[in-house]
């Protein structure tokens, strides 16, 4: 009979060769390892004023069957999967380039695949062959919160009362917030507190110094912390574990997978999040890390730094800006884009819109508010740009419409359709049509409204904003007009100061407060690792 390691193999030159990566060498010559998929998000604390914010830390590791621990180099993984994030806590096979054919210490990744078949939801555009979604998540997801202090430390900031309301489901809670956010497609029922724990050393035994910097050792306070609880907990009816610290960390909270010695089994894998103080006494860090346990990775905006906290269209980027403040839970998260959605499986295939490269019909659009749960129109629009010969090299655009209102979208900037490039990776990536783009996407440039008309860089596609109605926007689609002079890429409505949120508004895409912007002036630059274009204004 075939084991269960032989068929795993197997498996994995299957999906190497269909993807044709096994060209890169006899398949059977590299070393593949197989096992559980685990990242790690480190995500600091909101700098004082006037401070620089420490960089997001990530860590990506393979777990084996035997619970030994292979450390994957991140930018080697990002690109050896094609969209890493998609497979954080799914069984997965990595190839490793045979010995001897690098000039490494560290064997070179060569591919990371999926190694458990989990069915995943639909590429938005398969004929893009590119995975845009991960494993679906679905249904009860049950949390536990377990509250752990250290040896040394005696403060208790919050109670056991305090933790298990933050699950509860009124408004401003966390078990209403992943079901408004997933349209119901998650719940937290069931998800509960426990302690507080003693851990069995002080915190300097779990925060060492590691090149003059504080490094959390996030293994040992998972095992250290649920091994305390391990005789209250229940852990294998759980789906998730949000550790609670009464001291600080190394600067950061943490959240992802990992695997501790619980149940009286030697590797026992689940979503995890790391929260200090700061973290837990604000539901918006607590979310942001939950959303990592998820396997949601981080959205950024468009200007070009290595700061990916400054979209505040997504609690999976920048939690503390533009955010709802709650007297008893701290800043609230606001909801996550359409794209992230799009990646669990929570936008169903009626709310998605595809506008495919070289569909030359113009259509108007109906595209509804993306918090509405019940909507019968459009939530996710896509735009389609010329595959590439790496499907994972396509870029995308997805737009949805937002609108200040409801219990976590109330502070947001505007009323406004917001577009995201995806790329590589699948990081999502808010288009800001200022020049040059603004430190943080909450200026006009990010939110395109009634007037307003964006191209895409390779000038594919051309969107209007025609109107606002009582549940979105209404928008016109279509490929540019043939003309001799550069067709405007962008058309910008009077900035607005404030707006209504309680009474439908229906807005003429014509009429007064429309100024029509001279023609542009394009040329390609390069933003990070992607090339766009970049359009100035051109004197008359």
């Amino acid at each position: 009979m075939e084991t269960r390691a032989a068929k795993g193999r197997r498996w994995t030159i299957i999906v190497l060769a269909m993807l044709g990566l096994a060209g890169m060498g006899d398949v059977r010559a590299q070393t593949i390892e197989q096992g559980l998929l685990q990242l790690e998000w480190g995500d600091p604390a909101r700098p004082a004023p006037g401070q620089a914010r420490l960089q997001p830390r990530f860590n990506a590791h393979l777990v084996k069957d035997d619970g030994s621990r292979i450390v994957l180099d991140a930018a080697q993984a990002r690109l050896a999967a094609g969209d890493l994030y998609v497979l954080a806590n799914r069984r997965v096979a990595v190839a490793f380039a045979a010995q001897g054919r690098v000039m490494s210490s560290a064997p070179a990744i060569q591919a990371i695949v999926p190694a458990d078949r989990v069915t995943q939801s639909a590429p938005v555009h398969p004929a893009n062959a590119r995975v845009m979604a991960a494993a679906p998540v679905g249904g009860n997801t049950r949390w536990v919160t377990l509250m752990c202090k250290f040896s040394d430390i005696d403060a208790e900031q919050k109670n056991k009362a305090f933790f298990d309301s933050q699950y509860g489901e009124a408004v401003g809670q966390l078990g209403h917030y992943w079901r408004e956010v997933s349209y119901n497609k998650i719940d937290l029922t069931g998800s509960s507190a426990y302690g507080w724990f003693t851990l069995p050393q002080p915190r300097s035994h779990y925060v060492t110094q590691e090149n003059g910097k504080d490094k959390a050792d996030l293994r040992k306070l998972f095992a250290d912390c649920g091994a305390a609880a391990d005789a209250t907990v229940d852990f294998n009816s759980v789906q998730g574990v949000n550790m609670m610290f009464n001291g600080n960390l190394d600067g950061y909270a943490w959240g992802g997978g990992s695997c501790a010695p619980l149940e009286g089994r030697t590797n026992f894998c689940t979503r995890v999040t790391w929260n200090p103080p700061w973290s837990f006494s604000n539901l918006a860090p607590l979310a942001h890390e939950m959303g990592h346990g998820y396997g949601l990775p981080h959205s950024d905006n468009s200007d070009g730094d290595d700061d990916t906290y400054d979209n505040p269209w997504d609690v999976m980027s920048d939690g503390w800006a533009n955010a709802v403040g709650d007297a008893t839970y701290g800043t609230r998260p606001k909801h996550i884009n359409m794209f992230q959605r799009h990646r669990l499986n929570w936008v169903d295939t009626a709310r998605q819109r595809v506008i495919a490269l070289g569909d030359l019909a113009t259509r108007d659009i109906a595209l509804d508010y993306a918090h509405l749960p019940t909507s019968g129109d459009v939530q996710m629009l896509v735009l389609s740009l010329s595959p590439q010969a790496d499907p994972y090299a396509t870029i995308v655009y997805t737009l949805e419409a937002r609108r200040r209102q409801g219990a976590y979208e109330n502070a947001l900037a505007g009323d406004a359709v917001i577009i995201h490039r995806v790329e590589r990776s699948g990081t999502a990536y808010s288009v800001d049509a200022d020049v040059p783009a603004a430190n943080r996407a909450n200026n006009e440039g990010s939110m395109f409204k009634v007037g307003e008309r964006w191209v895409t860089p390779e000038g594919s596609h051309v969107v209007t904003v025609k109107a606002q109605t009582a549940t979105g926007f209404v928008l016109s689609i279509g490929p540019p007009r043939v003309m001799s002079s550069p067709l405007p890429a962008l058309v910008r409505t009077t900035p607005v100061t404030s707006s209504s949120a309680s009474s439908p508004v229906v807005t003429p895409a014509s009429g007064n407060g429309v100024r029509a912007m001279p023609p542009a002036r394009c040329s390609s630059a390069h933003t990070g690792n992607s090339r766009a274009a970049v359009c100035t204004l051109r004197e008359r």
